[in-house]
């Protein structure tokens, strides 16, 4: 049975769809679904890694195998963890459904929308950008054979492929079985990283309305001070309204803890995989231009490098959001008149103000905390080990 909340994440339930993992809808099909994914991810990245058996192991061969071969990676582990914590998604989409079900008037519900709105405008802007950048990628591979046909010429040319593979088979005779494998990866992969992400973005966002909902019921509660007149019965109701608030701001805060716990193993392994593949396609395209033959294998590292700096900043922009929204709703107590209430009603202020005291970040290990510094902090690495690596050469 799909709940209600499902509804602010139709977007997110196609793509979760096309890669079998939306957890409402989970059946023998999606499962065999999944393996199949699964399996042309992971032979993928199996063929790059047997090309260490048939030829030299340099340093710079190393390198260039290990830069695209890690990228892969990424996707199966992406693929597996979020199987694994398919019934936590569904779970914490139970729970959002639990909130907003409890929602006091159409303000609340009008919040819920906007911040489902900006979802959805997220999810639209990342779908657009993942499929122009395969597109350009599958159009570089036809390239050469359109130019050959528009301006035919008598020099044969040699076909590589995006990456370097070992299938044990005659590459030039299979090449196009070969390069159909690799591109149906890309594809899946890069489905698997936008179905994946977009939903964690979407869930980010709606948390982030739950903290604005509590900004919004912390001043509707003061303002009753301010336009009406003190007395038991408005005291009682603002004091309601006071603890409604900061009980939203509690399970806000649940939820965001809910979600980096049970997925911190898998965004611990991205961001280390991540950081390593970024320095090394740095490496690659330094390497490529340098050297200044076979310009054209520059394509796939620069994809790799935008979509790991797209993918880190998307991380930690979203994570700063959620901090920005979580400090909003100290700033708005602050700014309102609690000191005009009664002395019971300032005493669960103060309580609410005491939870500033230390900041709500989201957090990986207690090793990356999810702001636009660390996204800067995870950049200045990437090219920090790219220099290392460049200087041992």
């Amino acid at each position: 049975m799909m709940c209600n909340t499902a509804r602010y994440f139709n977007l997110n339930r196609i793509l979760l769809l096309t890669i079998g993992l939306w957890p409402y809808q989970q059946s023998k099909l999606s499962r065999l679904q999944f393996i199949f994914f699964l399996g042309i991810l992971t032979t993928a990245i199996l063929f790059q890694f047997t090309t260490f058996l048939n030829s030299k192991c340099t340093a710079d061969f190393v390198v260039k195998i290990l830069s695209s071969a890690l990228f892969f990676t990424t996707f199966v582990i992406k693929y597996i963890f979020f199987a694994i914590n398919a019934e936590t998604v569904k779970d914490l989409l139970t729970q959002l459904q639990h909130i907003y079900d409890q929602l006091k008037d159409e303000c609340e519900n009008a919040i819920v929308e906007r911040y489902s709105y900006n979802a959805k405008r997220y999810t639209i802007a990342l779908t657009i950008c993942s499929i122009c950048s395969i597109f350009a990628l599958i159009v570089a591979q036809l390239w050469p054979n359109v130019i050959d046909v528009i301006l035919p010429r008598n020099v044969s040319q040699a076909r590589r492929l995006p990456i370097m593979t070992e299938y044990f088979i005659d590459q030039k005779k299979y090449y196009s079985f070969i390069l159909l494998h690799l591109n149906a990866t890309i594809c899946i992969g890069s489905a698997v990283m936008l179905s994946i992400g977009t939903m964690l973005i979407a869930y980010v966002e709606h948390v982030c309305g739950l903290f604005k909902i509590s900004s919004y019921r912390i001043k509707h509660a003061m303002r009753a001070i301010v336009l009406q007149n003190i007395s038991t019965k408005n005291d009682t109701l603002m004091l309601e309204e006071i603890r409604c608030a900061v009980d939203i701001h509690r399970q806000a805060m649940e939820l965001s803890k809910t979600l980096t716990s049970k997925f911190e193993a898998m965004l611990f392994c991205l961001i280390t995989l991540g950081v390593i593949s970024l320095s090394l396609n740095l490496f690659q395209i330094f390497r490529i231009v340098s050297v200044g033959d076979n310009i054209d294998e520059i394509l796939a590292p620069s994809l790799i490098v935008f979509c790991s700096i797209l993918y880190m900043f998307c991380a930690n922009f979203f994570s700063q959001n959620v901090t920005d929204h979580n400090d909003h709703v100290f700033v708005t107590v602050y700014n309102v008149q609690w000191y005009l209430a009664p002395l019971y009603v300032q005493k669960v202020v103060l309580f609410l103000l005491q939870r500033n005291a230390q900041d709500f970040t989201l957090g990986v290990g207690g090793l990356f905390i999810g702001s636009l510094e660390c996204f800067a902090t995870l950049v200045k690495a990437s090219v920090s080990y790219f220099t290392v690596i460049y200087s041992t050469q």
